[in-house]
């Protein structure tokens, strides 16, 4: 059985630790320690807001007395360096025989040390974000793709697009709907045990390595959804969001966001809603139609009449259902999608 432990040094939070985070989220049984000087003796509860009793300790010495299998790093800093801090731990996870799975653009299955320690200890590196050698270009597989795709988009980074992909295809499923998901990013992948890390590939084969993954999946699916990437207005990550746009071609699109957000991580401000919705339909235009169908908020910092006055003015604003597929129901976009892909059929 597995069990992991999560490293988070100095980033255990609701965004910084995303990886780590939905795991507690999504697997939380398998979940046993979070390693997090500045949080220790606190619970994973106590940090998010949600993950129960799962305790907080020093360092990955203490969380051996939780008998873990898996050290898994939790976040994926810009650049994905990685610093003496966490190598220490990583080494000392391995030295007590955890595998190690990491999500950095630093890939440890390279790095000399850790890969002769790996195969010393006989544990497994797994690197999330390590792209195949041979890639795909992109042959416009779209034109005649009979499945539909949904991509979940987003005004900034960590908006909840993963979150919502995930909680959008357990919603589906439980509807009885033959729903697919496809991991891109370090999140997504590790959840899904599938899928494409869009943004260590070179950006010419982005949309061809879409294309490759999506051929993958059963055609008889209802509905195929991709995790989204970035946002389209961020200077730092919009190539590849643009790229992952132009792979999957959506026939479908989730806006994510977070209302008390007003500038995004690279410190400029995030344009209104409306505009970016008509930027996406806009990049769609030459190649196909494309339909929004909700707007998913992260709420989580602001009270829930504040977050139910957000989606009340959004959905008159947009003409779109509004939730937050976490915290609430949800309801109005799922029956919303559930319609579309009736109608699909």
């Amino acid at each position: 059985m597995i069990k992991y432990v999560i490293l988070a040094i100095n980033s255990f939070d609701y965004i910084l630790s995303k990886t780590g985070n939905m795991l507690i989220r999504y697997q939380n049984k398998a979940v046993v320690a979070i390693v997090d000087p500045n949080n220790e003796n606190k619970t994973a509860e106590e940090v998010l807001g949600w993950g129960g009793q799962i305790p907080v300790v020093r360092n990955v010495q203490n969380s051996l007395q939780y008998r873990p299998t898996h050290l898994v790093i939790g976040n994926a800093p810009q650049g994905g360096i990685l610093d003496d801090i966490n190598r220490k731990e990583i080494i000392v996870g391995i030295k007590n025989r955890l595998n190690i799975t990491s999500g950095m653009h630093y890939f440890l299955s390279e790095d000399v040390e850790i890969l002769k320690l790996s195969k010393k200890y006989k544990i497994e590196l797994r690197d999330l974000r390590k792209p195949r050698k041979n890639l795909f270009f992109s042959k416009q597989l779209w034109k005649k793709r009979k499945l539909p795709i949904m991509l979940i988009v987003g005004t900034d980074c960590d908006t909840g697009k993963m979150t919502t992909a995930w909680e959008i295809t357990k919603a589906l499923k439980s509807k009885n709907k033959k729903v697919g998901f496809l991991g891109t990013g370090q999140t997504g992948i590790l959840l899904a045990g599938n899928g494409v890390p869009v943004d260590s590939i070179t950006s010419d084969f982005i949309p061809g390595e879409i294309e490759h993954a999506i051929k993958k999946f059963n055609f008889d699916l209802d509905l195929l959804i991709i995790e989204g990437q970035g946002a389209l207005n961020n200077a730092l990550y919009s190539g590849v969001t643009l790229g992952l746009l132009h792979g999957s071609m959506p026939d479908f699109l989730i806006m994510t966001h977070e209302p008390k957000r007003k500038y995004d991580v690279a410190g400029n401000k995030i344009p209104p809603l409306p505009n970016l919705i008509k930027l996406h339909y806009d990049l769609l235009k030459p190649f196909k139609k494309s339909k929004f169908l909700g707007v998913n908020l992260l709420t989580l910092k602001i009270s829930k009449s504040e977050a139910i006055s957000n989606f009340k003015n959004l959905e008159s604003k947009l003409k779109l259902p509004v939730n937050d597929m976490v915290r609430f129901s949800g309801s109005n976009i799922i029956d919303k999608i559930f319609n579309e892909l009736e109608m699909w059929n």
